[in-house]
Order: C-alpha cells, then sequence, then structure tokens
C-alpha cells in the first residue's frame, strides 16, 4: 500500500477518507476547513492513495482538543482502517509511520482515547494492547486514555480534572462536539431539527477553540451526548437514533 501525507499545499485535491463525496458536500468542506486550520499546530493527515477509510491523524498532545495533560506526547486524533482494507496490516503500517514521526520530533509517547470494551469511534483496545500500549488513565464514564511511551521514564498522561467525571447542570438533552468529525456538519441540524419537532430539550455546543475543547466536561468532545447531566453516548445518531435513544431514557 502507498500512503500520502494531506497538507495545506494539496488539501483541495485530496480525498479525505471518512467523508467519501466531493469537495461541495457539506461534511468534507467542514472537516477540510478544520484540517486546514490545524496544520500549523502540526497535525498530520496521513492516508492510503486509494480511495476509502485507511488513515491515521495524530497532532502534538499540547495541541490535541481534548482535556489531557500529556506534554511531550503525540495524540492520536483517529486511526481508522475498515472495509477492504482491514486485515492486511494497513494499521500497522499507519501506526509505525506516526511512531517513527513521533520519535524523530523527539516526542516522548503516543496516547490515544479508547475504553475497556470497544466503542464506536474509539480505538480498540485489544489492538493497543497488542501494539504495547498501556492505560494511563480512566474517566468516570469508562473512557480511558492509553499511551505508549518510548522510554520507561516517560511520565502517564492523565485527563485533566474537568474530565474525569464527566457531569453537565443543564437539564434535557445536551451534545458537545467539534468539526474533527465531517459526520457532525451533517447530523447535528438533524438532531436539532428532530428534537424542535417533537419538543425535546436539546442544546448543542459548537467546540470551535482548542482552548475550549481543552476545558470541555468530556473526554471526548468530538461527539459526546448527555441528558440531564449524565453523560450518554459518543456514538453519533441520525433522527431515528436519536428518538430510539430518547424513548429509552
Amino acid at each position: 500500500m502507498e500512503y500520502i501525507k494531506v497538507t495545506k499545499d494539496n488539501l483541495e485535491f485530496e480525498h479525505i477518507c471518512c467523508a467519501i463525496s466531493n469537495n461541495r458536500d457539506l461534511q468534507v468542506a467542514s472537516k477540510k476547513a478544520w484540517l486546514s486550520e490545524r496544520f500549523a499546530d502540526g497535525l498530520v493527515f496521513l492516508k492510503s492513495v486509494e480511495r476509502g477509510k485507511c488513515f491515521i491523524e495524530y497532532i502534538p498532545a499540547e495541541n490535541a482538543w481534548n482535556p489531557i495533560d500529556a506534554n511531550g506526547y503525540m495524540y492520536i486524533d483517529c486511526l481508522w482502517v475498515s472495509g477492504s482494507f482491514k486485515g492486511h496490516g494497513y494499521s500497522n503500517d499507519l501506526l509505525d509511520a506516526c511512531i517513527k514521526d513521533s520519535k524523530s520530533q523527539g516526542k516522548i509517547g503516543l496516547c490515544i482515547l479508547s475504553s475497556a470494551k470497544k466503542k464506536p469511534f474509539l480505538a480498540d483496545p485489544k489492538y493497543l494492547q497488542y501494539k504495547g500500549f498501556q492505560i494511563g488513565d480512566e474517566a468516570e464514564n469508562g473512557i480511558q486514555l492509553w499511551y505508549l511511551p518510548f522510554d520507561t521514564d516517560a511520565a502517564k498522561p492523565t485527563f485533566r480534572e474537568c474530565a474525569k467525571h464527566p457531569r453537565v447542570a443543564e437539564k434535557g438533552y445536551l451534545l458537545y462536539y467539534t468539526s474533527q468529525c465531517p459526520f457532525n456538519a451533517k447530523y447535528v441540524p438533524v438532531l436539532e431539527k428532530t428534537a424542535k419537532e417533537h419538543g425535546i430539550p436539546f442544546k448543542a455546543i459548537h467546540l470551535t477553540r482548542k482552548e475550549n475543547a481543552q476545558n470541555a466536561p468530556t473526554p471526548i468532545t468530538t461527539y459526546a451526548m448527555f441528558h440531564n447531566g449524565k453523560y450518554l453516548t459518543n456514538e453519533q445518531t441520525n433522527d431515528t437514533k436519536f428518538l430510539k435513544l430518547v424513548a429509552q431514557q
């Protein structure tokens, strides 16, 4: 497999894997706009030359859009290999490239979000354990911060205090999200419309600044749904799934 690094120079022309469409698509435009602003912060987006979900996205942890204390680490936003790309060692290729790049920059290790059991849109803990990652910290909602130190003396990365006990004061449904995930551009407005039509108290908070994301009351900032103050899920929903979720509360 050949891989290509997406940069500000080729971003307009490259396919970004997770949103399979053209630049006129709202999801693609949202994701590319977010990426273009992150390159200056050291973000790397490495993907297969073939069209599909086979990529890794990472950034120096000091610039990660998550409430973590992980100075000197590289934070992996997303490592996604799926469909026909699975089972060929491409995840290893991408992770190895990230490790090599991170070491060349003098980083002390990698960190990434996961959980005790595999959750949608999070790294597989079994794969992380196989690759030598360890659990550095765990929030009350079961979200874990895993890390791969390059040196045995490397300090453990941790969640900031604001994210260790995910709670919010607002009643009803509250969603924190960023534009890191392209699907939010499509589905968050769908939820807002659906909630309004059914009289469901709902508020979406779009985190548009790194500082806000780094101080959010949730370890996951790409998509974190709360209900009456309690954390519910990081799994994105369409209108049907949202109404089903509401019916279960």
